[in-house]
């Protein structure tokens, strides 16, 4: 049974509680983050925790932790969980209140939750097949920079595509593609520039997407930060995906048609390779 931090406390996941009037629970009132794990290390982990602090702010959350604590507090959860390679989610809400659209006072204390979970994130079948996505419309609110738990569109969108026999959507608004459902997206130009659009409030600014852009110029390799369509994803040499659940997924089909020559293609797989050497060397 895994061990979980549940505001100040260490406990079997099964004694976990969290009051129903939470606002997490009512309202998604909340926000969260997920950092990779690999050999029993942390991945990233000082730019997760600068976007943490950034979602707070947007929604005036004070979290009472500071970053060596809440590092701490990840530390001791893979120690106690004996994981090697997964996950650690964090999650924080603004509490527990009366329900009212209002926020409740500003003292009303915070619910702070972290839990590990066990992943392949290296050998990942679907790093070596590559992904089948469809394209679906962007219907989500007009905040997708801020990393809420409000993600119920994305699981709408993961179940159609699901239905339709792919494994995840790339989603659509006004003509270009802003992301996936849990992930940045990607193309790479039959002239070899690695294109994803700009960052703004129609996206999140991925953690992984960071590392990669940096990996990128510091190869020199072409980058253009730029909205494309999904005419242009059909075209495209070879397509990817960008999370810190899965570093780097090959794209080898859009709604059933194939990218490149449908396999995954060798700037992909080169690109996940150096992902992967910066995550080895940079983990905490």
């Amino acid at each position: 049974m895994r061990t979980v931090y549940l505001n100040g406390q260490f406990i079997a996941e099964n004694d976990a509680k969290i009051s129903i009037f939470d606002r997490g629970f009512m309202f998604a009132d909340g926000i969260y983050e997920v950092t990779a794990v690999l050999g029993g290390k942390l991945v990233d982990a000082e730019p997760h925790l600068a976007r943490l602090r950034r979602s707070l702010a947007e929604l005036a959350l004070v979290l009472p932790l500071d970053d060596d604590a809440l590092l701490a507090v990840h530390r001791q959860l893979i120690a106690r969980n004996a994981l090697c390679e997964g996950l650690v989610y964090m999650q924080v809400s603004r509490g527990a209140a009366d329900r009212d659209f209002l926020y409740p006072p500003a003292d009303t204390p915070l619910t702070v939750a972290l839990f590990t979970q066990d992943k392949a994130v290296l050998d990942s079948p679907l790093a070596k097949r590559g992904m089948n996505i469809i394209g679906l419309p962007d219907m989500r609110w007009g905040r997708s920079d801020i990393k809420t738990t409000q993600l119920l569109y994305a699981c709408m969108t993961k179940e159609q595509a699901k239905a339709r026999g792919a494994d995840d959507a790339w989603l659509v608004k006004d003509g270009w593609v802003t992301e996936g459902t849990s992930n940045n997206a990607f193309i790479i130009t039959r002239d070899g520039a690695v294109v994803t659009r700009e960052l703004s409030r129609a996206l999140l600014p991925g953690i992984t997407r960071g590392a990669l852009l940096a990996l990128v110029q510091e190869h020199g390799l072409q980058l253009d930060e730029r909205a494309f369509t999904l005419e242009e994803v059909k075209n495209a040499a070879e397509a990817f995906v960008t999370s810190s659940t899965s570093f780097i997924y090959p794209v080898v089909t859009l709604n059933g048609q194939p990218i490149g020559d449908g396999t995954p293609g060798p700037l992909t797989q080169r690109l996940r390779r150096l992902y992967i050497d910066h995550a080895l060397a940079g983990s905490v």
